[in-house]
């Protein structure tokens, strides 16, 4: 039996490149896509980082809303007066709650004494924004809390 003839490759040269070419081609997209996504990345994860922060603020707003608006004028209230927030009492109660949370902010009793309304600010450190130079910021939330009238 005679076994099939061998080409020589000995002295075979490899293909020349031409002009269709295209080596080096996906290094030149992968440079200029990965830090375009790496930048889409820092913004997603910063900007929820970030709507969490106010989601954050505003529910601690409510709360000390909501605790300060508990701190009624106790002896006009049992004398059978008009129901109204003491501002004194209501600052102080909304300002203790802030501090548990890690949050300042400020408190304003409205002129009538029917309605608190809390800003509450809280510090939002970046992940990954902080290479370009955003490092914290600092975001706020509000609420107003209301006295019921139950007769």
């Amino acid at each position: 039996m005679n076994s099939p003839a061998r080409p020589d490759t000995r002295n075979a040269r490899l293909p020349r490149p031409g002009p269709t070419d295209d080596r080096g081609g996906v290094s030149i997209m992968v440079a200029i896509l990965v830090p375009a996504l790496l930048l889409l990345a820092a913004l997603v994860i910063d900007g929820g980082g970030q709507i969490r922060a106010l989601q954050r603020a505003d529910n601690i707003a409510a709360q000390a809303a909501r605790s300060a608006g508990q701190a009624i004028d106790i002896p006009a209230a049992i004398s059978g007066g008009p129901k109204r927030i003491d501002p004194a009492a209501a600052t102080r109660a909304a300002t203790a709650y802030l501090t548990r949370a890690g949050a300042t902010g400020t408190i304003q009793v409205a002129a009538d004494g029917q309605s608190v309304t809390v800003t509450a600010a809280i510090g939002y450190r970046s992940l990954l924004l902080g290479v370009l130079g955003q490092t914290s910021h600092t975001v706020t939330g509000h609420a107003t809390a209301r006295i019921l009238a139950v007769n």
